[in-house]
């Protein structure tokens, strides 16, 4: 039977807690640090500022973490994607979002970790907003590494190089960049049957809700309080 834990904190402080080789996949979207065309803007924009419309109908509450440079970010995200290593077991797969700003620093940073790197997924977004006289940002990324060869599963899957889905929108939508749970749950699949998914970035759980529907168990780590608390509600348990 499937299950979860969820621990409220850092992921770097947190992650060298966890046991090594205790996971089987890491299916994570890490706060982007994109956007802001000034260094002022990228400073001093909080989340909201960055990924929400001004007419947006909703009071999702921001998240920290959203603010650093290039460079910066590459050696954060390496040394935490490091750590998810250590805690996974050999065959273990490793799913990390980006956009097309941080894509570059995002497959640096994925092999810096210590991952080999098998490719990008792209997140095609059919509601997306147009771009005057140039094209649409319809897709966004996954970049796919593992911890040595595949983990073989007991009957092979075959999963498609394309996910589509667009962001839930409504009383469905519970953080400011949340995926589509349908889009994890094919992402997830990646992860042999009744396997342990890592999300040290789990926001409003998304990953976990798909681990748990796809038959896998969960362990996540979020820093806000208020999106931890809406994982442990999302997953049923109240908080």
């Amino acid at each position: 039977m499937p299950d979860w834990t969820l621990h409220h904190g850092d992921a770097l402080t947190t992650l060298p807690t966890l046991a090594a080789d205790s996971v089987d996949c890491v299916v994570t979207d890490p706060p982007y640090n994109s956007g802001g065309r000034t260094t002022g803007e990228r400073i001093n924009a909080a989340a909201r500022d960055k990924y929400v419309t001004g007419d947006a109908k909703h009071t999702l509450p921001d998240f920290t973490g959203d603010n650093r440079d290039q460079r910066s970010y590459t050696a954060w995200l390496s040394m935490v994607l490091a750590e998810c290593l250590r805690i996974a077991r050999p065959g273990a797969s490793c799913l990390v979002f980006t956009d097309w700003r941080q894509l570059p620093a995002t497959t640096d940073a994925v092999q810096a970790g210590g991952w080999t790197w098998r490719g990008i997924v792209p997140w095609r977004k059919p509601n997306c907003r147009p771009q005057r006289d140039g094209f649409r940002r319809a897709c966004e990324y996954v970049v796919w590494g593992s911890r040595g060869p595949l983990a073989a599963h007991p009957t092979p899957v075959y999963l498609p190089g394309i996910v589509e889905g667009s962001q839930p929108s409504g009383k469905d939508r519970r953080h400011i960049t949340q995926k589509p749970e349908a889009v994890m749950r094919e992402l997830v699949k990646v992860c042999i049957p009744g396997g342990v998914v890592l999300d040290p970035f789990a926001g409003s759980g998304t990953t976990g809700a798909a681990a748990l529907a796809e038959g896998r168990s969960f362990v996540g780590i979020e820093l806000s309080e208020q999106y931890a608390d809406i994982s442990r509600d999302r997953f049923g348990l109240g908080a």
